[in-house]
């Protein structure tokens, strides 16, 4: 397991969980943008709900699935999103319209695609989930 992006570790942890339809799932490294990302697939009921728990070596988070991702990711490299280009990328790493999340870190802070358009916002891509 590369060390390198702990996000997409997380991500793909999460995932893997979901196709073996655990009801728990636990990511040993915890950051700010991870609990970001949580919180924004939480509120989409993508994931029940998660807790930190502290450990020796920092803090783990258990994430409690519901079963309701298909499919979700980190997009690398991270691209650079203007007001007018939210339809491509939408075409991109989505199956349908209106169907799945794209999550973009705006000025504003992290927050889901059709938010960000609401806004009047650019950003930078982070995730999507479905």
């Amino acid at each position: 397991m590369s060390l390198n992006d702990p996000l997409s570790n997380a991500i793909s942890h999460i995932l893997n969980c979901e196709k073996m339809h655990k009801e728990k799932c636990i990511i040993s490294k915890s950051s700010k943008l991870i609990k970001e990302v949580l919180l924004i697939l939480k509120e989409n009921k993508y994931i029940s709900d998660f807790k930190s728990i502290p450990s020796l070596r920092g803090e783990s988070l258990e994430v409690n699935l519901n079963g309701n991702i298909n499919k979700c990711g980190v997009i690398k490299p991270r691209f650079s999103l203007k007001i007018g280009e939210y339809e491509k990328f939408e075409k991109r790493y989505l199956p349908a319209k209106d169907f799945g999340i794209i999550i973009i870190s705006t000025p504003k802070g992290l927050m889901v695609h059709n938010k960000a358009m609401e806004n009047k916002t650019g950003g930078k891509l982070i995730a999507y989930c479905y």
